[in-house]
């Protein structure tokens, strides 16, 4: 097994593999198939395993060969990104941004307009994706992550609440709000499991009674647009819901909430950090979450 010593081979592989054709490829290198394939080949070579299956209309990719694919792919969109960033001098000027689908959708996305009146000179671009993100890469600035949170933790933004949330079309008339004795008429809508909804009966001694848990969610952002639809009563993240509480769509019972250990962090690439750009970010966001958690009742 020989070292890996030029990158030639995975431009041409990485090439091959997006179009699943040598002359494709061979098109947009302005190279001949002949001249791809042999430089796949060699690459296979050094490497010790094949990446392609070579059929006779067609080409392939091994198992191997998807891994590699995946890995080259992202390595030159960052090369890629690094080259023309620095060509245009807009490093600066561009603020990548990664964070959940339920977070950007519900709460990030909404406020962007404040920020972008403050420094309308940053080119925002917002990635909403649930998989982790690699901070060490250069597609990613800041990374605005929800999980476990713990005291202490300077990159804690905030500590998530769940509260109960219905709309008001669920109101018969004449009535002119509900609580937590009403619940046994309405379906508890939940993400995954009822486990959340059974901690807040017990802490409000309200277990007692026939509770009809028959909708679940996979996000909760999908779980906070059912509420609002009037599907049921939903226990939602108070920072996922907050812009449909302040706007009226969704109303909140009255009652003791429970521990929650969730909330959001501010992580930023260890070579960003530093940048204005991402210092501005922080602030704002840091900002942000004060504002929204002075409107919670911490009981």
């Amino acid at each position: 097994m020989k070292a890996l010593r030029s990158l030639s081979g995975l431009i041409d592989f990485e090439c091959a593999a997006r179009w699943g054709s040598f002359k494709l490829a061979a098109h947009e290198l302005h190279k001949t198939p002949a001249a791809v394939s042999l430089q796949v080949k060699q690459l296979e070579e050094t490497i010790g395993f094949a990446l392609f299956v070579r059929h006779p209309r067609h080409i392939a990719l091994t198992e191997k060969g998807q891994e590699l694919a995946i890995a080259t792919a992202r390595m030159l969109g960052e090369l890629r990104a690094k080259v023309t960033a620095l060509q245009s001098g807009d490093e600066e000027a561009v603020l990548r941004i990664a964070t959940t689908h339920s977070f950007a959708i519900k709460w990030l996305v909404p406020r962007m307009h404040r920020f972008t009146k403050l420094y309308p000179e940053l080119d925002i671009r917002l990635d909403s994706n649930d998989a982790p993100v690699d901070l060490q890469a250069d597609s990613t600035d800041v990374a605005i992550r929800y999980g476990p949170v713990t005291d202490g933790d300077p990159t804690v933004l905030f500590r998530e609440r769940l509260v109960p949330a219905y709309s008001p079309e669920l109101l018969a008339p004449g009535q002119a709000a509900l609580t937590l004795a009403d619940l046994t008429e309405h379906r508890l809508l939940i993400v995954h499991s009822p486990e959340a909804w059974l901690q807040l009966l017990n802490e409000n001694r309200a277990l007692k009674g026939e509770y009809d848990f028959s909708r679940a969610y996979s996000h909760w952002g999908v779980l906070v647009q059912a509420a609002v639809a009037g599907q049921g009563v939903a226990l939602v993240p108070y920072g996922i819901a907050f812009q449909d509480i302040a706007s009226g769509a969704l109303r909140l019972i009255p009652c003791r909430s429970v521990p929650f250990a969730n909330g959001y962090r501010f992580l930023a690439n260890p070579h960003k950090e530093h940048m204005l750009k991402v210092r501005r970010f922080r602030e704002w966001m840091v900002a942000e979450m004060a504002a929204m958690s002075a409107h919670l009742d911490y009981r």
